[in-house]
């Protein structure tokens, strides 16, 4: 049963994940047809499957050096490197990703680089939080992330959206200067591909958004099938979403959630996973029962202690 529910939610994200980016470029396409002339489509669609394959990887190195991140050592979190090492294995990950610490408060981590150079950061604030079953689920999600190739498909999914939309500069601008000649009846007034590029934009901009949320599905289901544990991955999800309400938030308006509509997330509405993982492990425990893994206590040596922000903040808006 449980297997039959995970193929189940796969298929379905994988269909979604296709349909997604073939919207996207379907966009682009479009666009691109409206400006250059028939018979451009074909060569869109060719240039996005080429990108997928040849998009060159990002070093995670650089983007760590923005938070001030530090790589973990044996010797400071021996218990998180068995744990990565596991993980790695259960995932058939041939090169286990690089732990970094980044000293803040905030609760977060994510994941950078491909599957053969890769790393996943973890603020403070995360490592004190949660327990380590928890650990275990929320780590487990970025490994699925690097095994699922994810950077490598929403960095595909950000050079689509960035071309459609200036596609859509573009072709408003030779409008904007068509314009007199419109007025006059000396060229066409193409109202329907003016809506087209005004409306571009926007909804590569959504399709994006959507795809991110449904990467993020993905990422929670291969995370519960590498631990055994759906169940410890729902908890951490349920810790970050209560620590991410500010303290006044939660005295003044209990019920607090976020104002924003879903469809302008990048995540997933947090009750909604948290709803799918307990469903998993109540499937999980009415046939099998759990396997996860083993969790020693996690224990953070002294001087790994927040002592500023990241000092991009300001500018990315990532940490408080």
């Amino acid at each position: 049963m449980i297997q039959r529910l995970t193929t189940e939610h796969r298929l379905r994200n994988l269909l979604h994940t296709l349909l997604l980016i073939g919207g996207m470029a379907l966009l682009l396409a479009l666009t691109s047809e409206l400006l250059f002339g028939d018979g451009v489509w074909p060569w869109v669609f060719a240039g996005v499957a080429l990108a997928m394959i040849s998009l060159p990887d990002i070093s995670p190195h650089w983007i760590l050096r923005l938070y001030r991140a530090r790589r973990l050592s044996p010797g400071e979190a021996p218990q998180l490197l068995l744990l990565i090492d596991e993980l790695s294995q259960r995932s058939g990950l041939e090169h286990p990703p690089v732990l970094y610490w980044i000293p803040s408060s905030t609760i977060n981590a994510f994941a950078v680089g491909s599957r053969r150079n890769a790393a996943i950061a973890m603020t403070d604030g995360l490592l004190r939080l949660l327990q380590p079953r928890e650990l275990s689920g929320v780590l487990a999600h970025e490994l699925s992330h690097i095994t699922s190739n994810d950077m490598r498909l929403m960095g595909l999914a950000d050079v689509v959206s960035r071309l459609t939309h200036f596609m859509s500069l573009f072709g408003m601008v030779l409008i904007l200067v068509s314009l007199p000649l419109m007025l006059l009846g000396l060229a066409p007034a193409p109202l329907t591909g003016l809506l087209l590029l005004i409306a571009a934009p926007t909804l590569s901009a959504l399709l994006q958004l959507g795809l991110s949320r449904v990467r993020e599905f993905d990422a929670d289901l291969r995370a519960a099938h590498l631990t055994g544990d759906p169940a410890g991955l729902a908890s951490a999800l349920g810790k970050i979403e209560q620590q991410n309400i500010s303290l006044w938030q939660r005295i003044l308006i209990p019920g607090y959630r976020d104002p924003e509509p879903s469809v302008l997330r990048t995540h997933p509405d947090t009750s909604e996973r948290i709803q799918r993982l307990l469903k998993l492990a109540a499937q999980q425990h009415a046939t099998t029962g759990p396997a996860g893994i083993h969790h020693p206590p996690l224990v953070l040596p002294g001087h790994l202690r927040p002592t500023h922000p990241p000092r991009h903040r300001l500018f990315f808006r990532l940490w408080h």
